[in-house]
């Protein structure tokens, strides 16, 4: 899949995700829900969502998905992850794909691809973490130290240091709509700062150009 990245960032559709995990270790923790909104014109589109709970080979113990308030009875009764990733994969089709510290994300979306479906997902990825952290450097120029392990690129704290929407925490379809608001918010402050064309911004918060 190609993408002209030369026309302004408002031309472009975005699908901001979250997946929520047993663990994040890649080998053997899994998928347990995935929740998305669309970001069209630089606005949030209203209904216009995925949320879907799957359940995993290996239930995890209640501790696993306490952080996740996922109960095993939820998971029981889940879809499996082969009837949940042909949906997901149709709804972000033609569309970049953000996400906050969105590599994790990505990675075990493809390890399921891979065994699922026998291929990966391509759509270019860009992390508003990055991004973040870019606009931090734009705002305090020379005196951005990203070593300072005072600064929280943490999804929550930034939210509340810039004002924005409050979600519950550690729900896909609430990760995935609080991380929406800090993208647009950020694209805003950044195409103030001559960010204006896809490219500017892909090259500045991408996670890697393609994925594998």
């Amino acid at each position: 899949m190609e993408f002209d990245q030369s026309r302004p960032i408002k031309d472009y559709e975005f699908t901001v995700f979250d997946t929520e995990l047993t663990g994040l270790n890649l080998r053997k923790d899994e998928i347990v829900s995935i929740g998305a909104v669309k970001v069209r014109n630089l606005r949030i589109v209203p209904g216009e969502n995925f949320h879907c709970y799957i359940r995993p080979q290996n239930l995890p113990s209640k501790a696993a998905t306490l952080i996740h308030r996922i109960t095993p009875d939820v998971l029981n009764e889940a879809h499996s992850i082969e009837e949940v990733l042909p949906e997901f994969v149709s709804f972000c089709h033609g569309s970049f794909l953000v996400g906050h510290y969105v590599g994790l994300d990505v990675r075990f979306l493809n390890k399921a691809l891979k065994q699922y479906l026998g291929g990966t997902i391509h759509n270019p990825c860009i992390d508003t973490m990055k991004l973040a952290q870019l606009y931090k450097e734009e705002q305090w120029g020379n005196y951005y130290d990203k070593f300072n392990y005072r600064i929280s690129f943490n999804l929550e704290d930034l939210s509340e240091e810039y004002g924005l929407p409050d979600f519950e925490p550690h729900d896909a379809l609430e990760d995935a709509y609080q991380t929406a608001y800090l993208f647009l918010f950020l694209v805003k402050k950044l195409r103030s700062g001559g960010f204006e064309t896809m490219k500017d911004l892909y090259m500045a918060g991408r996670s890697w150009r393609w994925i594998f």
